[in-house]
């Protein structure tokens, strides 16, 4: 159920680009002036450009909300050449994005069925920066609760394909690809950190941005990825819930080494560095 979950949501955002770019070969602009085209006061206008009988202003006052502050931008925006095949289309695109969205409730509806025995493991896992309850299910579905199967943690991260190796002798770097794994729970933990870059004051935050600026973006997300899977292994072992380290965990473990290199770099500026200790 969590990877037809998938491929429909991947149908519903591949409806929803293929209805924007018909927008724009119709000269409608509702995307630039709308964060959400697919909003409420969105769906309405587009159901008024399908019966085509509403003028612009008349589309632009169906606007909600704070919308309603952007109506003298709607107007122009919702100019278009609007053609009897951009209806036709339009009115498909909408139907079959709506039965999508449709069948996406039922399928998450029993989703939740199927997670109530696994009420505590699911509740341990959103502890987890980035982890939301829909990422937690699908760890959940592929990955299972008992981690007794798993010999080391060592072991559950070359399953999961989130193990790249390190292959350096005498010099000379070998390959360093990623194993294919269970594509379906390496592309949950992916998502997982590219969500965790952005949970401000967290280690994995500051993990990531560190790996990013010496390995590169998709190394980075690899390599955090890696340490929500160790976090899961841990917490699902032993029941426990997940430690936040905080963003300055780093900075803590290697407080003597930072702090001479940022009083030589403000030397080598022309500063004439003290240090003091700040009272408790």
């Amino acid at each position: 159920m969590t990877r037809y979950r998938r491929k429909l949501v991947e149908s519903q955002t591949a409806e929803r680009n293929r209805l924007l770019k018909l927008l724009e070969t119709a000269n409608i602009k509702l995307a630039s002036v709308a964060t959400d085209v697919f909003g409420v006061s969105g769906r309405l206008m587009l159901r008024a450009l399908v019966a085509g009988k509403a003028t612009p202003q008349e589309m632009a006052e169906l606007a909600k909300g704070l919308l309603r502050k952007k109506i003298p931008e709607l107007e122009p925006a919702l100019e278009g050449k609007v053609e009897e095949h951009h209806r036709f289309l339009l009115r498909l695109q909408l139907d079959r994005l709506e039965a999508a969205e449709k069948d996406l409730a039922i399928l998450e509806l029993r989703i939740h069925e199927k997670l109530e025995p696994y009420a505590t493991q699911l509740a341990l896992l959103q502890e987890i920066p980035g982890v939301d309850w829909t990422l937690a299910a699908v760890i959940i579905a592929e990955l299972g609760v008992d981690m007794s199967v798993f010999q080391t943690v060592s072991q559950l991260a070359s399953w999961a394909g989130v193990c790249p190796g390190n292959n350096e002798s005498a010099g000379k770097r070998k390959s360093s690809r990623i194993p294919k794994g269970n594509v379906y729970l390496k592309t949950a933990l992916v998502e997982a950190a590219n969500s965790a870059a952005r949970a401000k004051g967290t280690y994995l935050r500051d993990k990531f941005f560190r790996l990013k600026a010496r390995r590169g973006y998709k190394r980075a997300a690899v390599a955090v990825a890696h340490k929500i899977l160790v976090a899961i292994y841990h917490m699902l072992s032993h029941q426990v819930s997940y430690n936040e380290l905080g963003d300055l965990y780093l900075d803590n473990l290697n407080r003597h080494h930072l702090t001479r290199n940022l009083v030589h770099r403000l030397e080598r500026l022309g500063y004439i560095v003290t240090l003091e200790e700040k009272a408790a």
